[in-house]
């Protein structure tokens, strides 16, 4: 993933936007008296449908893997929580576009993480087949 601010700016700014639009989107359509289990199914398939054509405006200026993976886990995690809290009880529809940002913050995190791990891993690998040759 990029290190750059340009970015790392981008990455900020499609997750959380892509993040808050779910929620607001599923503040609107979920309510009080769907299942909570249904509540997330619905929420994961909105957040996907939703996150997709953002991901996909958002990689021209951004990159195309450097937002796809991130933006799409962030609109299923954040359709799944939202749904299923505003299955629960009713959600305003900013505190639903708050949560989904935030949702969207821990991913984008989770994914730099992961990200720093695999690079990790790889670095070594590297290194000791280099020592037995």
């Amino acid at each position: 993933m990029e290190r750059r601010l340009y970015f790392l700016l981008g990455d900020l700014l499609s997750n959380t936007g892509a993040g808050a639009l779910v929620g607001l989107a599923l503040s609107a359509v979920v309510g009080e008296a769907w299942p909570a289990v249904l509540g997330m199914v619905f929420g994961m398939v909105v957040g996907d449908v939703i996150a997709l054509p953002a991901a996909l405006l958002l990689s021209v200026p951004f990159g195309a893997m450097e937002v796809m993976l991130p933006v799409m886990a962030t609109g299923m995690a954040s359709g799944m929580v939202v749904g299923m809290l505003s299955a629960i009880g009713a959600v305003s529809g900013g505190f639903a576009a708050a949560l989904g940002a935030l949702v969207g913050l821990v991913v984008l995190a989770a994914t730099y993480g992961l990200n720093a791990y695999v690079r990790a891993g790889y670095a070594s690998t590297v290194r000791d087949r280099q020592k037995t040759r």
